[in-house]
């Protein structure tokens, strides 16, 4: 039982991966709010699905004296204890994105996934969060302090340096089974893909291009002209990877 000068805190599933350790002691001071409390060790609120104090469910708001066990549990874990006061909204569908300047390659694979995922090189935190609360996206990003911005209702920071790995995390976390249209969207700048005839782009197609493919797409953005080239069989095991999701 910690002391009335500390509060224990203790971090349930893949949480443990941000506080280091299942269980940490906290000095708490003068009187503070229970989110407070939590990201001062690093667990910004948008990872958090449920909050005990003492073995009751408490919003973020719930001040600490002192003396308290605070337990907090990521959504979508066995481990969670069944409870009402369930702080992880639904998240908005469709599910649309915007990350940090560290996620292009995750932002490309989303891209690849039909997901709509604003990526700018010279964004900075006060562009994303601002983004990420007006236009209802999820904000991605390995800065947990950008995580901690009160305006950020829904947010993850992925785990793995490994895109192809945070992809899947992303979509183990924000079930995107079902809602990926792969091939869609333009992975270099986000734009829709039409359906165009050779005709269409035939100025724009290498001459080999020309000659061995009818199929093609363009965006609607930046004009990049797409076709089914080898590019798609190296992409098949990593779209087939994501909740099942069709490849081709």
């Amino acid at each position: 039982m910690p002391d009335a000068a500390h509060v224990e805190v203790r971090a349930y599933a893949e949480l443990t991966d941000l506080l280091g350790e299942a269980r940490v002691e906290v000095p708490v001071g003068e009187p503070r709010s229970v989110k407070d409390l939590i990201e001062s060790v690093g667990l910004p609120h948008p990872e958090i699905g449920l909050l005990l104090v003492d073995g009751h469910p408490v919003r973020f708001d719930h001040r600490i004296y002192g003396g308290e066990r605070v337990a907090a549990y990521p959504p979508f874990t066995a481990l969670r204890p069944v409870a009402d006061d369930d702080l992880w909204p639904t998240p908005p569908d469709p599910r649309r994105f915007v990350l940090d300047v560290h996620l292009g390659t995750l932002a490309r694979r989303l891209r690849l996934l039909g997901f709509d995922s604003w990526y700018g090189t010279d964004a900075d935190d006060t562009q994303l969060a601002r983004l990420a609360a007006a236009e209802q996206r999820i904000l991605l990003t390995r800065d947990r302090g950008l995580l901690m911005r009160r305006e950020i209702v829904h947010g993850y920071c992925p785990r793995s340096d490994d895109p192809d790995e945070q992809a899947r995390e992303v979509d183990a976390r924000y079930r995107l089974a079902g809602r990926a249209r792969p091939l869609t969207r333009c992975a270099r700048c986000n734009g829709r893909l039409t359906p165009v005839s050779r005709d269409e782009v035939w100025h724009l197609l290498p001459p080999r291009t020309r000659r061995e493919f009818d199929r093609f797409a363009q965006c609607d953005g930046c004009r990049q002209v797409y076709w089914p080239g080898s590019h798609v069989d190296a992409l098949a095991g990593f779209l087939d990877g994501i909740s099942g999701t069709p490849s081709r």
